[in-house]
């Protein structure tokens, strides 16, 4: 007879640890059931919290240590009274610490952000780029601590994402299950930067997953609300603005906000185009300078910094200006010039590849504008208008939704940002006509043509897009299979000049098939070492077809169930 265990709790803890390890070993196996998944989303949820509060936590510091103010929400105020040569030298030190880092730990000198998460989702099963994310992360949390200007959520949405990643190959999840972790992390994050579970929940489905799928709404649900209490338990239930309270003349005003939902649309494609031709710029100036490209945000941080000696409001990520548009504080004039400097710092920052995102200053440029439209259209009528704060509100989520391409959450953000839920129809007016306006003149939205210029083709959804994620080489027929062409047939094409890479996706190989020597197939090579081809397969239109169909029918399928 065994003796018994001298130490009971010793051995319930082995217990424990086994039965984890054995419900570990089957997930890995097996893939996780529905209750499984709903803990991995609970379990990214609670760690994309703690990233976005950590990442917030380390901006304050940085900017209190370096611009010498305890309260960073107030840092203009601070910056205005710092020596001229200190606000030159903090931007440009960390525009070069950031240009190291990028330089070292990324192969394209790039931060990513939101476009990256989307590229992710639609193209990588859900995964993204592990060591350039957390490079990116350190390079943006660098750039908004030294003053850069631009915004955390971008930064926060990618490092979150990194961690879904990880689980995702740690599980060696499908691409389905893969999506749907990033989900969670995207979730988890947003509600977590901005206190807004709501939102944060449908900015995963609207802007990352692009689909709202009822099988990811639980999960992707549960790690929002996760993110959301770590936030409010380490930082309060406060929202980010305060908003006086107003009443909107319901009929006579509508036109009103539909004008400034047309204006903020205009505004966005500015504020969007602006950042692309900074970049461009960039890469000329580079290219014809020969400059290294760690030396480019530093020469970012440095022209910024010299626009800030004059307008310190223009450092970091602008809460205070906000909460001054949202209160009616600036004047016609200020607002007006201040919402086409922040243009200029953030084209800057982005251009400059500092690191950083577009959402926060969106919801400063748009509230500047709102602000701007609400003093003019309250001229000719003062006693019909609900006040130029409102159309602050207004503004500030219509410019924000045509940035983002995001309608449905970004006008969440904005009541759950605020609180304020009386003025839903204005801000909801304004938000859809700048949102239909600016996805007109440009790809739908920042971060969608932003892939555009990298030459991935998202905006025009799954029907385009998905030539790019097949491969011909796993589509192709090998020699010896059946109905496989003749020798002969496949030489004779090749003489005229035509082949398809192995290696290639079918988004090039199919243009292939309009030349007049083709007809059914195309032969398929590898290279040698001294760039002569050798077919090693056949590319047969209606295999390229069948397999496009399939994928189709796979993103279709997950779209709706």
């Amino acid at each position: 007879m065994d003796a018994p265990d001298p130490n009971p709790f010793a051995r319930q803890w082995r217990t424990a640890v086994r039965t984890c390890a054995e419900g570990l070993r089957v997930i890995r196996a097996k893939g996780p059931s529905q209750l499984q998944f709903w803990f991995l989303a609970l379990f990214i949820g609670i760690a994309a919290g703690f990233a976005a509060l950590g990442f917030r936590l380390g901006i304050a510091w940085l900017q209190e240590l370096l611009y010498r103010t305890d309260d960073p929400s107030r840092l203009g105020t601070f910056a205005a009274d710092l020596p001229w040569w200190w606000l030159i030298a903090v931007p440009t030190a960390g525009g070069l610490v950031v240009g190291l880092i990028l330089h070292r730990f990324t192969p394209d000198a790039r931060a990513r952000t939101v476009a990256d998460v989307i590229e992710g989702a639609a193209l990588h099963d859900g995964r993204v780029e592990g060591r350039a994310g957390l490079a990116s992360a350190a390079a943006s949390l660098i750039t908004l601590g030294t003053g850069g200007s631009s915004g955390r959520e971008g930064p926060v949405v990618h490092l979150a994402a990194v961690i879904a990643s990880k689980v995702s190959r740690w599980i060696k999840a499908d691409g389905v299950t893969g999506r749907d972790l990033l989900g969670c992390a995207v979730a988890a994050a947003v509600s977590a930067s901005f206190n807004a579970p709501i939102a944060g929940a449908l900015f995963a489905l609207e802007v990352v997953l692009r689909h709202f799928a009822v099988h990811a709404f639980a999960p992707i649900a549960i790690a929002a609300v996760a993110g959301t209490v770590i936030n409010r338990v380490n930082l309060g239930g406060m929202t980010e603005y305060e908003q006086a309270g107003t009443i909107l003349a319901f009929y006579v005003e509508l036109p009103a906000f539909m004008i400034l939902g047309l204006t903020s649309g205009l505004v966005a494609v500015v504020l969007i185009r602006a950042v692309f031709a900074a970049e461009s710029m960039g890469n000329r100036l580079r290219e014809a300078t020969g400059m290294p490209r760690w030396m480019r945000p530093a020469v970012a941080g440095a022209m910024l910094g010299a626009l800030a000696i004059w307008f310190p409001f223009i450092i970091g990520v602008g809460y205070e200006t906000v909460s001054d548009a949202l209160s009616g504080d600036l004047l016609l004039r200020e607002a007006f010039v201040f919402a086409v400097l922040k243009v200029v710092a953030v084209a800057i920052t982005l251009g400059g590849r500092m690191g950083g995102g577009i959402f926060s200053p969106a919801l400063m440029v748009g509230a500047l504008t709102g602000l701007a439209f609400g003093l003019v259209a309250s001229i000719p009528f003062p006693g019909l208008s609900s006040g130029a704060q409102l159309y602050a509100l207004a503004g500030m989520g219509a410019v924000a939704a045509a940035v983002l391409g995001a309608p449905i959450s970004t006008t969440l953000i904005v009541f759950e940002l605020t609180g304020d839920w009386q003025t839903g129809i204005a801000v909801m007016v304004s938000v859809s006509l700048s949102t239909a306006l600016a996805s007109r003149l440009v790809h739908r939205s920042f971060f969608l043509a932003q892939l555009e210029r990298r030459g991935i083709h998202l905006a025009a959804g799954p029907q385009s897009y998905l030539w790019g994620t097949l491969r011909v080489g796993r589509t192709m027929r090998l020699p010896g299979s059946p109905r496989y062409p003749d020798e002969g047939a496949l030489q004779a094409i090749l003489d005229a000049g035509v082949m398809a890479e192995e290696g290639a996706t079918l988004e090039v190989a199919m243009p292939l098939f309009e030349h007049p020597a083709v007809t059914l197939f195309v032969p398929v090579v590898e290279r040698s070492d001294d760039g002569t081809p050798h077919v090693v397969g056949s590319l047969h239109r209606v295999d390229a077809l069948t397999a496009y169909n399939r994928a189709l029918a796979a993103v279709s399928a997950e779209e709706h169930s």
